[in-house]
C-alpha cells in the first residue's frame, strides 16, 4: 500500500500554522473564544470544513503531539472513545475508532491512516499530523454502527515562544445516516460557540487535558513544577 501523504501535504500544513490561508475562498469567522478562531467553508456535500487556529498556553509542543499519537492513553482522557487501536495491513498502520453517539443516534465508526512527522522548517520545529479515511476489507462494517467514509484531518504544532503551543487544524467529516447536513451543521455550529471552542476543536482541547493529566502524574514534570 502506498503512503496517503505527500511531502507537500506536510509542507502546506507548515506554511498554514505560520500564515493562515483564508483568502481566495469563501471561509466564514465562526467564533474566537479563549485564544482560539475557528473558520469554516461550506463543501459541495452541504457539509462544512473547518479550519482552527489557537494558542494552548499550558501545554508544550511535543507533549500535545506524543499525547494526541497515544491511542492507548486516549481511552483514558476521551470520554467519547467507544473502542480504538491500530492494526497493521499491507505495509501501513491503520486505526479504527468507533466514537460514542448520544441515544438515539447510532455509534460512528472510522478506519483512517494516519501519519506523524517532526520536521524542521527554517528553524523551526513542527509537529505535523495528517489523517485521512480509508476502506479495507480488513475492517468489515459492524451492525448497528454507522461508518464514516469521508473524513480528513491534519494538525500542526509548534512552540508559541513561551511554554504553550500554537496550533493549527483543518478538519472535516460526514457522518453519514439519516442525520440531514443542515442539522449537522447547526450543532457544529452551536457547539463550537462553547469555551473550549468546540467540537471541532476536540480533539486538540482534549489532547491539551490529557497532556495536563500527564503532567499531573509524572514525576519528572512536578518536579519541574515544584
Amino acid at each position: 500500500m502506498e503512503s496517503c501523504f505527500s511531502e507537500e501535504q506536510f509542507r502546506e500544513v507548515c506554511a498554514e500554522l505560520q500564515q493562515p490561508a483564508l483568502a481566495g475562498a469563501d471561509w466564514q469567522l465562526l467564533v474566537e473564544t479563549s485564544g482560539v478562531s475557528i473558520y469554516r467553508l461550506l463543501d459541495q456535500s452541504g457539509l462544512y470544513e473547518y479550519k482552527v487556529f489557537g494558542i494552548l498556553k499550558d501545554c508544550s509542543p511535543a507533549l500535545l503531539a506524543d499525547v494526541y499519537m497515544d491511542l492507548d492513553y486516549r481511552k483514558q482522557w476521551d470520554q467519547y472513545v467507544k473502542e480504538i487501536y491500530e492494526k497493521e495491513c499491507n505495509g501501513e498502520t491503520v486505526t479504527y475508532w468507533e466514537m460514542k453517539y448520544p441515544f438515539p443516534m447510532s455509534n460512528r465508526d472510522y478506519v483512517y491512516i494516519r501519519q506523524r512527522r517532526d520536521l524542521n522548517v527554517e528553524g523551526r520545529k513542527i509537529h505535523v499530523v495528517l489523517a485521512q479515511s480509508i476502506s479495507l476489507p480488513q475492517f468489515p462494517e459492524k451492525s448497528g454502527v454507522i461508518r464514516v467514509n469521508q473524513y480528513k484531518q491534519s494538525l500542526g504544532i509548534e512552540s508559541d515562544g513561551k511554554e504553550g503551543s500554537k496550533v493549527f487544524m483543518y478538519h472535516f467529516d460526514n457522518p453519514g445516516g439519516q442525520i440531514p447536513s443542515w442539522l449537522i451543521n447547526w450543532a457544529t455550529k452551536v457547539r463550537s460557540r462553547g469555551r473550549r471552542g468546540g467540537r471541532v476543536f476536540k480533539n486538540v482541547d482534549l489532547a491539551r487535558r490529557g497532556c495536563q493529566a500527564e503532567e499531573t502524574h509524572c514525576p519528572r514534570c512536578n518536579e519541574a513544577l515544584l
